[in-house]
């Protein structure tokens, strides 16, 4: 009995074993053809992926392209707006009156200028000074006391502005940060800030009333202070509305870049203390001595302004210093 079922047991083995083979010996075509569609279809998968992935490349490529064709054109359209704009490191008086912060008229000016002239020439000829010490006095009264006087409140305006604008800078970078737009922003330093700063940014909110691009009124804060660091503010904010950016991030490194500038200005201003100390001993000096002189034995000074060739001497001397006092401030200034 264990021997038929054996044989029935083989027998059925070798049955299933020669269908099996013929089963393979048939479907074998169909299945390497399935096999060959699927890897087909894989590579062609692949290979469509590649084909997107490099087609995304490309036009990152291009827009990046595009991006920095686009920036530099607006460099050299900034800069060729530039240098058609006016001088303002010399500016006519009626804007240098505007950039003092005063609310004087060039009439009212001239007017001052006039009286105070008139009262520097009636101090000399009372005082019994020659006529040629009284014209330059009325001269210096008239043109160039009131003009010096306009020079250093625009410095100082500038200086007081300059000391205010990065923290201005970084109240916009929060602001723009935290979802405000950029006109809520400069609305707020208008509000906020301290002068000069609040009365500047005024006007840029008030040329924006006026219809005014952002760009455009951020243009003429450069106008009103024209320091380096205004003009790179107008530049971030005008390649910022045509390009696009992060304005965050853009004004932040402009804050960054003022305050290393200021940093690099003192370090500058320490080292060239000592220079600037030796200009103004030897400036003084001959207005010390002379007055020392004056004091002790006035009989051997005297002659230099009675006499025509002390007059002549005196004359000399103050062309000759006066240009070592300019070529010595020459030395010691350095532009950042």
């Amino acid at each position: 009995m264990f021997g038929i079922d054996g044989t029935v047991l083989l027998i059925v083995a070798l049955v299933a074993l020669a269908a099996g083979g013929l089963a393979y010996t048939v479907l074998f075509p169909t299945i390497e053809t399935q096999n060959k569609a699927e890897k087909r279809f894989k590579r062609v998968r692949i290979a469509e992926t590649d084909s997107g992935a490099l087609k995304l490349a490309r036009d990152r490529d291009n827009e990046a392209a595009k991006r920095r064709r686009s920036l530099q054109d607006s460099l050299k359209d900034l800069e060729e707006k530039q240098k058609k704009k006016t001088n303002y490191s010399a500016p006519p008086l009626k804007i240098a009156l505007l950039q003092t912060g005063w609310k004087v008229t060039v009439a009212q000016f001239n007017i001052v200028s006039v009286m105070c002239g008139i009262a520097c020439g009636l101090m000399s000829f009372m005082s019994g000074a020659p006529w040629f010490l009284t014209v330059g006095l009325v001269a210096v009264g008239g043109i160039g006391v009131p003009r010096w006087i306009v020079g250093f409140k625009r410095a100082r305006r500038f200086k007081a502005f300059m000391a205010e604008f990065p923290n201005a800078l970084d109240v916009m970078v929060r602001s723009i940060r935290s979802g405000l737009p950029i006109n809520d922003a400069l609305r707020l330093i208008a509000s906020e800030a301290q002068e000069p700063l609040r009365g500047e940014f005024k006007r840029i909110v008030e040329a924006q009333q006026l219809g005014l691009t952002i760009p455009e009124a951020c243009g003429r804060l450069h106008e009103n202070i024209p320091l380096p660091e205004t003009n790179f503010f107008a530049i971030v904010i005008t390649i910022q509305a045509q390009a696009g950016g992060n304005l965050s991030e853009a004004l932040a490194n402009l804050s960054r870049v003022l305050r290393d500038r200021k940093k690099m200005k003192a370090k500058i201003n320490a080292l060239s203390m000592e220079a600037k100390a030796s200009a103004a001993i030897i400036g003084s000096l001959p207005f010390i001595i002379i007055t020392m002189v004056y004091l002790t034995t006035p009989g051997y000074i005297m002659p230099l302004f009675t006499d025509p060739r002390g007059h002549l001497i005196l004359g000399a001397s103050l062309v000759w210093m006066t240009i070592g006092v300019l070529v010595m401030r020459n030395m010691i200034n350095f532009d950042i």
